[in-house]
């Protein structure tokens, strides 16, 4: 899944800044269900990194069932915590 795709996919736009706070909601809704519906585990996966780097993962236990998945997803988590450090330093 490329960033591009996912993005026009939920709110018909390749760029993230241009998204309306109307189109928002609808936009994340529509994926928080594809993930929920989604069985193969790497796209399930991009689907969850996409949203959470929107703010709108939801919560580990929730999103993964195997301990291998919530830590894989942790080590996501804290290398785009690090990144963000690295951009504002």
């Amino acid at each position: 899944m490329l960033l591009d795709d996912l993005l026009q996919r939920y709110f018909a736009t390749d760029d993230v800044s241009s998204v309306s706070p109307d189109a928002l909601a609808p936009g994340l809704e529509r994926c928080r269900v594809d993930f929920g519906l989604q069985q193969d585990r790497g796209k399930r996966f991009a689907l969850w990194s996409f949203l959470h780097m929107l703010g709108a993962g939801p919560d580990l236990d929730v999103a993964f069932e195997a301990e291998a998945a919530r830590e894989a997803a942790r080590t996501f988590m804290a290398l785009l915590a690090a990144s963000q450090a690295a951009d504002e330093s």
